[in-house]
């Protein structure tokens, strides 16, 4: 039998039988011949009053059986495959490999899960920016202390379920396998990538830390070795490359390898902080009372002179990170715990931007959208003070070009200086962000307020340059053996498309050594 498709008020969440009984009313059948039952899929349905949560419920004959699917490797069979970096891309890689009986080998740049944690708490309290271990670089990349959210909207390209699954196998909550937006918490991230970690090693593959790729040989159109740290030359004919969004030294060296690059488009605005009661009370018609109703989202979009603005990566109950990479630069983000339970909710809004739209275009300059990103993050750290505080205004003050007197509190830890970002941002983000926050009031009335404040730059939304690849073999367009893989290549925009993406590069070499399940 299909899902069955039902709704049931908050309080009644947590009523089985009503939600049983409700199922079998709309499917038109007995509980004698279904007297079992799953929840498929849970989603809020915030659009009027009362809000209400939307249920997929299968009815079942026979006791309902786990969704989670086990993690099972197989015994080595003889081959090897290096992966750089060890974010989801590259760790689900890793465990596919395990699965598929060939041996992973891991480099990742960035420190363990726990030891990055000390260098993180030293850019919040002092400033200061370890280039090797920050919120982009380390174990997990750059998810583990960015909220660790798991929608995708990419169920083509993969098997989503499975990298969910997994999840679960190593200690995430199973309610991702319901939630329509699933989400794990920074607070708990770090626990299920040490596990992932733990059993890569138990299982006879190896995970390195503070091990940086430096060079990357090739002959005659293949990948040949690669060097790390520059001093070790590991042969290598296989080459996962995981390396995240930011690690822009990986795209030096491709294109000094003459390795083919190519600009991308990609987004960048600011980062907006509002009160979570505020949201809570536009969001759910003021009902949000209690703790039945978890802290609200939202997910606003719209078109100025025919360029795409939207938010991106929405963080209800979070915090306001600051995600350079190098000193002189400024980088925000955003993080929710598992609870959601901070005051503030903040979310990304940028403006979609063409690799033709920005200075230096020409088809045979892959950087062009990469020097636009530094020279606006560059831009907002000179104007914070040349620290890691970060250039902020209030909305208003924003659309009217006002520079704010003063600012509401921020959860931004390196501090807020007042700015005009008129001033600090290019006229190509900062015309089309006040047109989209006038049209943004009139869609979700009352989040256009001066109570809440601007944190710029919003720019590590996506690789600003990709690496071709060939769509059959994953590939290289022209290298073979290397294989460009989830967010820094292009091909992922979070974790869980960064995993599947890890997963189909996995699939696609075992393809070529003929082991494919």
């Amino acid at each position: 039998m299909e899902a069955i498709q039902i709704q049931v008020l908050p309080d009644e969440l947590a009523n089985d039988r009503l939600i049983h009984v409700r199922a079998l009313e709309k499917a038109g059948v007995e509980i004698e011949h279904f007297p079992f039952f799953k929840v498929k899929k849970r989603s809020i349905d915030a659009r009027k009053r009362p809000v209400r949560y939307n249920l997929s419920v299968e009815l079942l004959k026979n006791i309902p059986t786990s969704d989670e699917q086990l993690f099972e490797p197989k015994p080595f069979n003889g081959k090897t495959v290096h992966i750089i970096g060890a974010g989801p891309g590259g760790l689900f890689a890793a465990l596919k490999a395990l699965e598929l009986g060939i041996r992973p080998i891991i480099f990742e740049r960035g420190k363990d899960v726990r030891s990055r944690r000390r260098d993180l708490a030293v850019l919040n309290k002092e400033g200061i920016v370890h280039p090797e271990s920050n919120y982009c670089f380390g174990e997990g990349g750059a998810g583990t202390y960015s909220d660790g959210k798991l929608y995708t909207r990419s169920k083509k390209r993969g098997d989503v379920l499975k990298s969910l699954q997994w999840l679960v196998h190593f200690g995430a909550s199973p309610d991702i396998l319901v939630d329509s937006h699933p989400h794990i918490g920074t607070n708990k991230l770090p626990d299920i990538i040490t596990a992932i970690r733990n059993e890569i090693i138990k299982l006879g593959g190896e995970v390195h830390f503070e091990h940086k790729l430096t060079d990357i040989q090739h002959e005659q159109g293949a990948i040949t070795s690669i060097t790390i740290n520059d001093s070790t030359l590991f042969p290598c004919e296989q080459l996962i490359l995981a390396t995240g969004h930011s690690a822009r030294d990986i795209f030096d060296i491709l294109h000094r390898r003459k390795i083919k690059i190519v600009a991308k488009g990609f987004a960048l605005g600011v980062r907006i902080e509002h009160n979570q009661e505020l949201i809570d009370h536009i969001q759910y018609h003021g009902e949000k009372s209690n703790d039945l109703l978890p802290p609200a989202s939202y997910s606003l979009v719209t078109q100025v002179n025919g360029r795409g603005v939207y938010s991106f990566c929405m963080c209800p109950g979070g915090i306001v990170a600051p995600c350079a990479t190098n000193q002189e630069e400024v980088v925000t983000n955003g993080w929710s715990p598992s609870k959601r339970n901070n005051p503030y909710s903040n979310s990304g809004i940028v403006v979609s931007l063409l690799p033709e739209d920005l200075p230096g275009f020409s088809e045979d300059n892959p950087f062009n959208c990469l020097e636009f990103q530094k020279s606006v993050e560059h831009a907002c750290w000179v104007a914070a003070g040349k620290t890691q505080a970060v250039p902020a205004q209030r909305v208003i003050d924003f659309v009217d070009g006002k520079v704010s007197k003063d600012l509401p509190k921020s959860s931004y830890q390196p501090g807020v200086v007042s700015v005009d970002l008129n001033t600090v941002l290019p006229p190509i983000i900062a015309d089309n962000l006040k047109k989209a926050f006038v049209d943004f009031g009139k869609k979700m009335k009352g989040c256009l307020t001066n109570d809440a404040i601007l944190h710029a730059p919003e720019s590590r939304t996506s690789s600003p340059i990709s690496i071709p690849r060939n769509k059959e073999t994953f590939e290289h367009v022209e290298i073979k053996g290397l294989y460009p893989c989830a967010e820094g290549a292009g091909y992922a925009g979070g974790i869980i498309s960064a995993a599947v993406d890890g997963m189909n590069c996995m699939e696609a070499i075992s393809v070529k050594f003929n082991l494919s399940e």
